[in-house]
């Protein structure tokens, strides 16, 4: 926060009396509070809680003058860091429990001094990124992405309100005051100061180039536990003290958790696997049951595995079919607490940046409850930007994990959004950026539209174009840029890429330069050969048309003519295709057969990204995924929790394994193993302020 200072000079203030006084009160007022508080911290009782709470009423008593935005934000700043640290002394606890600021700090990002994006956790090399800075008069501090800190250290990232001031969870007591660490917003991620935690957790940082090296001293495994519960199973590591962890695996059928932590052999020897059984085979294809054959014993037996090398512990932990995996730590003494359960997503609200905030939450239709992880942005905020954004900027033709194209582009936050073709990776649907046609709309499906000032429109689209010779002779153009065949004439742009490959056979392609005709070529096999795109002109690749070639000789002069239908949708420079259209004024409006989807697509339980704008102009990008002991939702249930979450319009985007959610670094729905390459996405850019 910056500070207001009282000008010095001795005449000439500048400002009425008025203004002096709402600068005498708001100063004068938490000198007078420290002061007093001070002697009154020697009184003990009730005497810091009285002083306090006379300041706070004396602030409903100043003058009218006084209470504007930046008074009053000064003086209730100043009063609450009193409270939360005078009172704390008169209670005899340290006034600052984890990385608190003494004033709430300024989200704005601080000039790094180093920064990279790989971590080394005792030895080991994480991909997270890192940040140090110095601020003016202070030593340097070290802040690392939240996603890093959830990813290396295993923490929880718990609802906030501030943008200044990130509560999390790492073996702290739930019921108490949580640990607060102070952000600092550098646009593309978010940085968690971790200075002070770190001395208070025992973690030694030291910068060696672009790598963060943090270090620890091992914990020691004490005992594993297991148990059944009524929700599902419960897995309790007891701990000599707090220590680093990581979760990887695909989070479906397996989990693999890391610890820093030694055990002991014997412990070990408990979840060791048996050898098997050589007559396994055969006793399997017995009719009956052997005497000794306890199914519920069997039932019992662990199915962990347990393994340790140096200082590191590794528990593999099968996850059962309906189940979900959740962990979390805790205090005195010291767990890692692995809850089996179908219901394992943490509900939370976190105020990620201005104007960007990310919920989770389970959403219930009828009697099924759906999990669902959105973000919810304002367009207007004038730090934000939205992008279409894809997986090879060089040309159209390329996919890659969401997770690897949104850091590629440097977005914040994005989603997948379009369908394309998984074997020549190419896209099916509209993408336009900046006015330019990157690929163009197919079979009427909706698209999402948006300008510079925030204003958004969903609506099904097509673009229709003519090609017009001198004799008036109109030739229509199906498709442009675009990976969807069928017969007729296409059109190609550098937008594109350099060159273009034939996607049938026997494709013919007309060269066209500054609007004439200037060469015939003869493709052969489809997938083979590269034939390069004018940069003032364009190709047209002609499937299944020779009778069109007579009128598009070589010097032909053509004139193109191109229009949206809506013709509204030609206005906005930004356009990304998917559907079917969900919800159009509050109302659910499916029709994926209008759209040319199957009615199997249409009915089909699977996960699903959307995207919807609301009464208030926000922008909601959704996944959601299976529901609590179930399968995904299909259209029609996608469509009513959209509605739920206060869509106005609302756009089905590419689902199933594409569905992938991203934000600061971070998969937020699923395990980055589970996603699969995609071709384009929306990306949310943030402007450092």
């Amino acid at each position: 926060m910056s500070r207001r200072t009282i000008p010095k000079k001795p005449r000439n203030w500048g400002f009425s009396q008025g203004k002096a006084s709402e600068y005498m009160s708001v100063f004068w007022l938490p000198s007078v509070v420290t002061s007093s508080l001070c002697l009154s911290l020697f009184q003990g009782g009730d005497a810091p809680t009285q002083l306090l709470d006379t300041g706070k009423a004396l602030l409903g008593q100043l003058p009218p003058v006084t209470k504007t935005a930046s008074g009053q934000a000064y003086l209730v700043n100043r009063l609450e860091n009193l409270e939360q640290s005078g009172l704390a002394q008169a209670s005899g606890r340290s006034p600052i429990t984890s990385d608190t600021p003494t004033e709430p700090r300024a989200t704005s990002p601080t000039p790094a001094l180093r920064q990279g994006t790989r971590i080394s956790l005792n030895g080991r090399t994480l991909t997270a990124a890192w940040k140090q800075w110095q601020p003016p008069g202070a030593a340097s501090r070290t802040g690392i992405s939240d996603a890093g800190l959830v990813q290396a250290l295993g923490m929880e990232l718990l609802s906030n309100q501030e943008l200044s001031r990130q509560p999390v969870h790492w073996f702290s007591d739930p019921t108490s005051t949580p640990l607060i660490l102070a952000t600092d917003n550098g646009g593309t991620y978010r940085y968690l100061d971790i200075t002070d935690f770190a001395k208070k957790a025992g973690l030694q940082l030291q910068v060696s180039g672009d790598t963060l090296q943090i270090s620890s001293t091992p914990a020691q495994v004490a005992n594993i536990r297991k148990g059944k519960q009524a929700w599902g199973e419960r897995i309790v590591v007891d701990l000599d003290r707090p220590t680093p962890w990581q979760v990887s695996g695909d989070l479906r059928t397996t989990a693999l958790i890391t610890l820093d932590a030694a055990s002991d052999p014997l412990l070990i020897q408990r979840f060791t696997p048996p050898p098997p059984n050589p007559l396994q085979g055969i006793l399997d294809k017995l009719p009956f049951p052997l005497p000794d054959d306890d199914s519920e014993r069997q039932a019992d037996q662990s199915p962990l595995v347990v393994e340790s090398t140096q200082n590191q512990t590794t528990i593999r932990v099968p996850i059962p079919e309906g189940m979900q995996l959740q962990i979390s730590s805790l205090p005195n003494p010291h767990r890692l607490v692995i809850d089996l359960r179908p219901d394992a997503m943490p509900e939370r609200e976190i105020l990620w940046a201005p104007g960007l905030r990310w919920r989770q939450q389970y959403v219930t239709l009828g009697t099924e409850r759906f999990p669902v992880v959105w973000l919810e942005a304002n367009p207007r905020s004038a730090n934000m930007q939205f992008r279409p954004i894809w997986g090879n900027p060089q040309s159209m033709v390329g996919t890659a994990p969401l997770i690897q194209t949104a850091p590629l582009w440097q977005s914040a936050a994005a989603i997948n959004v379009g369908f394309f073709n998984r074997n020549n990776q190419l896209p099916l649907g509209a993408i336009r950026r900046d006015g330019r046609w990157l690929s163009g709309p197919i079979l009427d499906r909706a698209a999402i539209a948006w300008n510079e000032r925030g204003q958004f429109k969903i609506g099904r689209l097509s673009l229709q174009e003519v090609l017009v010779t001198t004799t008036g002779e109109q030739l229509p153009v199906l498709f442009l840029n675009s990976g969807y065949v069928k017969a007729g004439i296409s059109r190609y742009t550098r937008e594109w890429g350099a060159t273009y490959t034939p996607l049938v056979d026997n494709e013919i392609l007309l060269v066209v330069q500054n609007d004439r005709i200037t060469e015939h070529l003869v493709a052969g096999t489809a997938g083979e050969g590269a034939f390069a795109i004018p940069t003032n002109g364009y190709l047209l690749a002609l499937r299944s048309s020779p009778m069109v070639v007579a009128s598009l000789a070589v010097g032909t002069p053509v004139r193109l003519m191109s229009a949206t239908a809506p013709t509204e949708f030609g206005a906005y420079p930004h356009i990304l295709g998917a559907g079917p259209l969900l919800v159009q004024n509050r109302q659910i409006v499916l029709d994926a057969t209008a759209e040319q989807f199957s009615e199997a697509f249409a009915g089909q339980f699977a996960s699903r990204s959307a995207i919807a704008t609301t009464a208030s102009g926000t922008v909601l990008i959704a996944a959601i995924h299976n529901r609590v002991g179930g399968r995904g939702p299909n259209l029609q249930e996608t469509a009513q929790l959209m509605q739920k979450l206060g869509a106005v319009d609302a756009l089905n985007l590419d689902g199933g394994s594409s569905t992938s959610l991203y934000l600061g670094g971070q998969l937020l729905d699923r395990a980055p193993s589970t996603a699969a390459r995609v071709h384009n996405g929306l990306g949310i850019f943030l402007q450092p302020r």
